[in-house]
């Protein structure tokens, strides 16, 4: 059968996925964007996630154009402390991705987050199947810190967390947990639930000092001090994909 669609046609993507071509955001946080109506399609607010459009269309997010970004981005970003991981604060705190602005023109954005009071890895991208793929629960990529308590940890809180601790109906399970020393944990996790590490302890009845994410799937942290980042290299990009298990 003969292919009548037009070259136009062809190059149609759905609303979402432009937007994350655009690095406004992932395809997940880019639809919120959609039915926040912030987004119009030649000059018509759009909130159709089924909305689909070509690059001839005028695409703007809160009145701004928006293009597809040539260059891709992946960079790790050892975050420090007082951080949090948004675009914006309306609260005022200093944003993570601040730190990447003056050095990177495209808009970049993180998978997966790091609350205010933990430091350590986050990668940063501006490619939104890359940050959809990784950031899926299903994709099961290993996420490793290091946890800092204030008294000494209770006798078999890693093992509790490695068979799994319910903690006000919600499950919480490591794949790997280790006691370092009577203050000191290894934790891997693969899913991370909000702020999971944090109320496994605080239903121990131990406070943490300090939470420091040290690796994300095959990318380490180390080399880097807060507040410094660099780019992935391609083989660590295409080793963190292979990882995953979607």
């Amino acid at each position: 059968m003969p292919d009548n669609k037009t070259q136009s046609e062809k190059e149609e993507v759905r609303l979402q996925a432009f937007l994350a071509h655009c690095g406004v955001a992932s395809r997940r946080a880019s639809e919120k964007i959609i039915l926040d109506g912030r987004v119009t399609v030649n000059g018509a607010a759009v909130t159709e996630l089924g909305t689909k459009v070509t690059e001839k269309d005028e695409v703007c997010v809160d009145g701004k154009k928006v293009t597809p970004e040539a260059k891709k981005r992946y960079v790790l970003l050892y975050k420090p402390l007082g951080y949090v991981c948004s675009q914006s604060d309306e609260k005022g705190r200093p944003c993570a991705v601040d730190i990447l602005r003056d050095t990177y023109k495209e808009r970049l954005y993180n998978v997966g987050r790091l609350d205010m009071f933990s430091h350590g890895a986050i990668i940063f991208t501006n490619d939104g199947d890359f940050a959809a793929k990784l950031s899926h629960p299903s994709a099961e990529i290993e996420k490793e810190y290091i946890v800092e308590s204030s008294l000494p940890l209770p006798r078999y809180l890693a093992e509790d967390f490695e068979k799994g601790i319910r903690v006000e109906g919600v499950f919480y399970k490591a794949k790997y947990a280790e006691e370092l020393n009577s203050h000191r944990m290894r934790v891997v996790l693969i899913e991370g639930k909000n702020r999971e590490i944090r109320r496994v302890f605080e239903n121990a009845g131990i406070s943490i000092r300090n939470l420091c994410r040290v690796r994300i799937g095959n990318i380490e942290l180390e080399g880097l001090t807060p507040g410094q980042f660099r780019e992935l290299r391609e083989s660590e990009v295409q080793g963190l994909l292979k990882l995953c298990k979607n």
